[in-house]
């Protein structure tokens, strides 16, 4: 059976919200010839939002309902959800309804997921997990073992593969955080079950934080909690079969002293219903906010050993550290440039139909990464090859 063709790409882009992680990506689009259309929660704050990032006038500002949104989607046009993880599949169906491209930087759920055979045979890409985290860590994963593997080659080898990322205060403060994204998702992601390897073992732990560990970046004490289900990405990395992996974690950075700091927040968690847990989050949020005045600061490290049968080894490190500055955060602006990115691809007809994420293969993940350093996303790699 043949695979649908593409629905070509009309080059009018729907962005959907203006939060906390919209940024110069919507300017790069703009900046490319794309039309765009910033969709917000009153006509007011489109053009509040499109004015801070230099865009009056060269974007166009609309009151996002979905009666409104629907009337101005067209076939080949490409939505991008900036919305809670919980919006990204209604959103979606209308996508599917009106012959729209979808893009979003979220993790796929499994409400996308059951979407996506129906954009498949209408012609629509739906590209997910496009952002920082999950996104540019995805890039650096797939780069490192492509690295490896063109040192070592796919036979029997054992591998360590960390991954930890984390939005931190530029100057740390007493509670060692201030909310960069929104309050509630990250609240519910400690209330998620982490699951990794490590040391050879699968671990479960019902409550993240408690698997708190010290971890250097480049010398400097951080640290670091497994999130969510780490082992799925094993096959989306595509570790070669012959490889065992030993480690295998895919987490969260804290600033050092962020444990103890969150003591009263944890005691919160482990006997909070969601209604109190939405109610801790507007609490926090109010007490600990990113203001003017504040800078926030993005690091990324993602690190891969491997060593093969005759004793060779091969080590690699990404590195990614962003300050935020007076015209956008960090997070806004690692977030959306690695969106923006992908939704150019998708206007440019180079992802197929279907479900994308920022980084299906090696190849495309060097592309992108070099794409990025281009546009000025500053990043670094160690390897232990010869200069």
């Amino acid at each position: 059976m043949n695979a649908p063709s593409a629905v070509p790409a009309s080059g009018t882009v729907h962005w959907i919200g203006a939060g906390l992680s919209t940024g110069s990506g919507l300017a790069a689009l703009v900046d490319s010839g794309a039309r765009v259309r910033l969709w917000h929660r009153t006509r007011e704050r489109a053009v509040q939002a499109l004015a801070a990032l230099g865009l009056t006038g060269r974007a166009e500002p609309r009151a996002l309902t979905p009666p409104a949104l629907t009337a101005e989607l067209a076939p080949g046009d490409v939505v991008v959800s900036m919305l809670p993880a919980t919006g990204h599949a209604p959103l979606l169906a209308a996508c599917v309804a009106r012959g729209a491209h979808f893009a979003c930087s979220s993790y796929v759920s499994d409400a996308v997921l059951e979407h996506v055979p129906a954009a498949r045979e209408a012609g629509l890409v739906v590209l997910t997990e496009a952002g920082l985290d999950p996104g540019i860590d995805h890039l650096f994963a797939h780069s490192l073992i492509a690295r490896a593997r063109e040192r070592l080659g796919t036979g029997t080898a054992e591998a360590d593969l960390t991954s930890y990322c984390g939005g931190v205060p530029a100057v740390p403060n007493a509670f060692r955080y201030r909310f960069s994204w929104a309050p509630t998702g990250v609240l519910n992601a400690l209330r998620s079950p982490a699951r990794y390897l490590e040391d050879g073992a699968e671990t479960t732990v019902e409550r993240p934080w408690e698997a708190t560990r010290p971890h250097l970046v480049d010398g400097e004490p951080f640290e670091a909690y497994p999130n969510r289900d780490s082992l799925p990405f094993l096959a989306q990395y595509g570790l070669p079969r012959a490889w065992t992996p030993r480690t295998f974690i895919r987490g969260t950075l804290r600033l050092d002293g962020w444990l103890d700091a969150w003591q009263p927040v944890f005691e919160e968690l482990r006997g909070g219903d969601d209604e109190r847990i939405a109610g801790l989050a507007a609490e926090l949020a109010a007490r600990h906010p990113m203001t003017g005045a504040d800078r926030d600061r993005v690091v990324l490290a993602v690190s891969l050993d491997v060593r093969d049968g005759s004793g060779r080894t091969w080590s690699g490190r990404y590195l990614l550290d962003q300050e935020g500055d007076a015209r956008e955060s960090a997070m806004a602006r690692c977030v959306s440039r690695t969106l923006a990115l992908g939704v150019r691809h998708v206007l440019d007809g180079d992802l197929p139909p279907g479900l994308s994420r920022a980084a299906e293969t090696a190849e495309r993940s060097e592309r992108w990464l070099s794409e990025l350093a281009a546009e000025g996303l500053d990043f670094g790699l160690r390897t232990d090859e010869p200069a």
